[in-house]
């Protein structure tokens, strides 16, 4: 089967789900450990920052590696995003008149509007968040300044309601993913009527772990535990 007709299919389109699903939790992965060196003091992490834009030199031009892996990661979010888009639309579709005798169980219906709701207001986060702490265009300190002095600048005390909006796009996050996760390991073929518990929990644990590491920097900020 030729690669665009696999797309079209609702296989195809869940695996792609699946597939960039999981390198968007790999960079999750990476993205928090990286916030979490804000502990290690101001100098580490703007070393850390600069490591990142100067990824490949001499043997590429600086940001090159760096700018090449967000425009992949970009990538990863649309593909992800029309693939679930695409998904309902055929699902309606199939079913456009829902049956009176058959009730949804609260628990799918609040996954589906968690990840249906849930996944344009991440995206709005994600905008919000690179206007922000990389481009510095919304941070209180500009562009100019170093990225240690953008999150110290962004969750001081005074500026509660956007820690409180930083928190609730998080944890949101974290409800994805712990939706996200479980289904992947289905679509994938990985989990089985007798291994379905075991990876349910390992869902679970990864949610809470990343939703714990980036909820870490925002509150210790607002509290004057990083300054």
């Amino acid at each position: 089967m030729a690669i665009p007709a696999l797309y079209r299919s609702t296989v195809g389109k869940k695996a792609v789900m699946a597939v960039t699903g999981g390198m968007l939790v790999l960079f999750l992965i990476a993205h928090m450990a990286g916030n979490l060196k804000v502990f290690l003091g101001a100098s580490d992490f703007n070393h850390y920052a600069e490591w990142l834009r100067t990824l490949g030199e001499p043997l590429l031009p600086r940001r090159w590696l760096l700018s090449a892996m967000e425009v992949m990661l970009g990538a990863s979010v649309i593909l992800h995003m029309w693939s679930a888009v695409s998904l309902a639309r055929t699902a309606r579709q199939a079913r456009p008149v829902k049956y009176a005798a058959k009730k949804k169980s609260h628990a799918s219906g609040y996954a589906v509007h968690t990840m249906r709701y849930g996944g344009v207001i991440i995206v709005l986060f994600l905008i919000w968040h690179l206007l922000d702490l990389t481009a510095g265009a919304v941070n209180p300190e500009g562009a100019d300044a170093t990225p240690f002095a953008k999150v110290v600048a962004d969750f001081e005390p005074s500026r509660w309601y956007i820690t409180a909006f930083y928190a609730a796009a998080v944890m949101l996050v974290g409800l994805h993913l712990r939706h996200g996760i479980r289904s992947a390991f289905q679509t994938l073929g990985l989990a089985s009527s007798r291994s379905y518990a075991a990876y349910d929990r390992i869902a679970a644990a990864l949610s809470v772990l990343l939703v714990a590491g980036f909820l870490a920097v925002p509150i210790a900020v607002t509290f004057g535990w990083v300054r």
